[in-house]
């Protein structure tokens, strides 16, 4: 939203907010343009204002019952072909410390020694074995998740299943004294920045590079 719309105080309160996140070398271009969009977009009061009214139960011309689906093609050739456009994306940036995991909740053993992570590629490789297609698995880290993940993946190295990962965004915590930047402090650690949630995963997903990696192969 544009600064346009904020009062006089707040105006002055994103202005000295972009001076100190510009300065900030450990994000992007990018994640510093997101992250401004976000703030100006609480300061305006957008962000605290849903108009329940527009939000309705999506008609069957919205969401197709799955009944009127047309039957799957019969030969297994045409079934590749559909499948080999399909992409499945996992949102792996949550610590699952709340359930006593130290690392992404995507390691927690669920069933008989396997993990969540375990039964999302064995879902995928039974899928790329049964039609010859190559499936790909893309997991959106964080900076909490990222290394831990990279460690973890090595497992599926000799897996029927092409595993891609990338980070979501990163932005910084901000003070509430002075509405400046905790890492423009010297607080450089993790404390400082968060992820900013599931609704980054489109931005992340182009900012990262691996969308246009993905559509030249179809």
């Amino acid at each position: 939203m544009a600064t346009a719309t904020l009062s006089p105080a707040d105006t002055d309160k994103l202005s000295n907010l972009k001076s100190a996140v510009a300065g900030l070398n450990q994000i992007s271009d990018n994640e510093k343009n997101g992250f401004i969009n976000l703030v100006s977009r609480y300061l305006s009061g957008e962000a605290q204002h849903v108009e329940w009214s527009k939000i309705q139960t999506p008609t069957d011309e919205v969401v197709v019952p799955y009944d009127t689906l047309a039957p799957t093609p019969e030969g297994s050739s045409e079934v590749k072909s559909l499948l080999d456009k399909l992409v499945v994306l996992k949102l792996n940036g949550g610590l699952g410390t709340t359930m006593g995991c130290t690392g992404p909740k995507s390691v927690i053993e669920v069933r008989d020694g396997l993990t969540f992570l375990d039964l999302i590629v064995i879902q995928i490789e039974n899928l790329n074995s049964k039609y010859g297609s190559n499936v790909p698995l893309l997991l959106m880290n964080s900076f909490n998740t990222h290394d831990d993940t990279q460690k973890i993946v090595e497992k599926y190295k000799n897996s029927n299943i092409e595993i891609h990962t990338f980070n979501q965004s990163q932005y910084p915590r901000l003070v509430v004294d002075d509405f400046l930047p905790f890492p423009s402090k010297g607080q450089t650690g993790r404390d400082g920045w968060y992820p900013p949630g599931h609704g980054d995963v489109f931005p992340s997903l182009l900012n990262s590079g691996k969308l246009d990696a993905l559509l030249s192969q179809v």
